[in-house]
């Protein structure tokens, strides 16, 4: 089993559910500094996690950026003059293209660049991270080998290696026809309903899966994701298609043989 990586600590910025859940994993490993642009009275639950200024912060060789997707500009930006040589930047935005774009504009050339996607939230890791994936877009830097085993072997999560757009053309389909129907689903569905199916309860728990994510989740998802529109769109076709032709035209059959069948 390979070591923890090497760093010394870990900058994070956002606290909010996610960056909760990431340093709810990562303390027991590792020292974390948390910066968080809105004050939060949550105390820290290890002894290895501290809250700091956004220099202390930034000043760690490894600064994981949990914030809202439209938030990251303006960070980085903030951020640029603060981080050193060296450091590496990840992001862990339901989106990768716009972050990656912002990053390798915004931040200094000899920083490392990682975009990552968790697949996963607080609501689907209740059991524990073993057996969940994780996309991984190097962006600058090569790939952190290192790191991507610590994400295997200690966590034990899928890693998956893809480029932003590569990411975000999959995840409109996954990502962007899940929330919008898990909203949908929530609007005409009342939750007391007693006749259900086993396939009917699959979609209810799929729905409470991501309808408890922050609101800039599903903003992103939708909106900063530039292949989603067409999805919606087409699903939605194929939806009224379905509404005004519900039952699908048999497909010509062979005659019968000679008995009958």
């Amino acid at each position: 089993m390979p070591q923890p990586p090497q760093f010394s600590r870990i900058g994070l910025i956002g606290f909010g559910a996610f960056g909760r859940l990431i340093a709810r994993h990562l303390s027991p490993l590792l020292p974390i500094c948390v910066y968080d642009p809105v004050q939060t009275d949550e105390r820290p639950r290890h002894p290895s996690l501290r809250f700091g200024s956004l220099a202390e912060t930034a000043a760690c060789p490894l600064v994981i950026l949990a914030v809202p997707v439209g938030a990251m500009e303006p960070l980085c930006h903030t951020l640029a003059p603060l981080v050193r040589p060296g450091t590496w930047v990840l992001d862990v935005g339901s989106v990768k293209m716009a972050p990656a774009d912002v990053m390798q504009r915004v931040l200094p050339p000899e920083v490392n660049l990682l975009g990552t996607h968790p697949l996963f939230g607080p609501e689907s890791t209740r059991q524990g991270l073993a057996g969940q994936k994780i996309a991984l877009c190097p962006l600058r830097g090569g790939r952190p080998l290192r790191l991507a085993a610590v994400l295997r072997h200690i966590f034990r999560l899928e890693v998956i290696w893809t480029t932003p757009e590569a990411h975000d053309r999959e995840l409109a389909t996954v990502q962007g026809l899940t929330h919008m129907i898990a909203q949908a689903l929530n609007q005409v569905a009342p939750e007391t309903l007693r006749m259900t199916t086993a396939s009917f309860e699959l979609m209810q728990q799929a729905s409470r899966m991501v309808t408890g994510d922050a609101p800039g989740v599903l903003e992103a998802i939708l909106r900063d994701n530039p292949f989603a529109a067409d999805i919606r769109d087409s699903f939605l076709e194929r939806a009224a298609d379905l509404g005004r032709h519900p039952v699908t035209p048999r497909t010509q059959q062979s005659p019968p043989n000679a008995a009958g069948f």
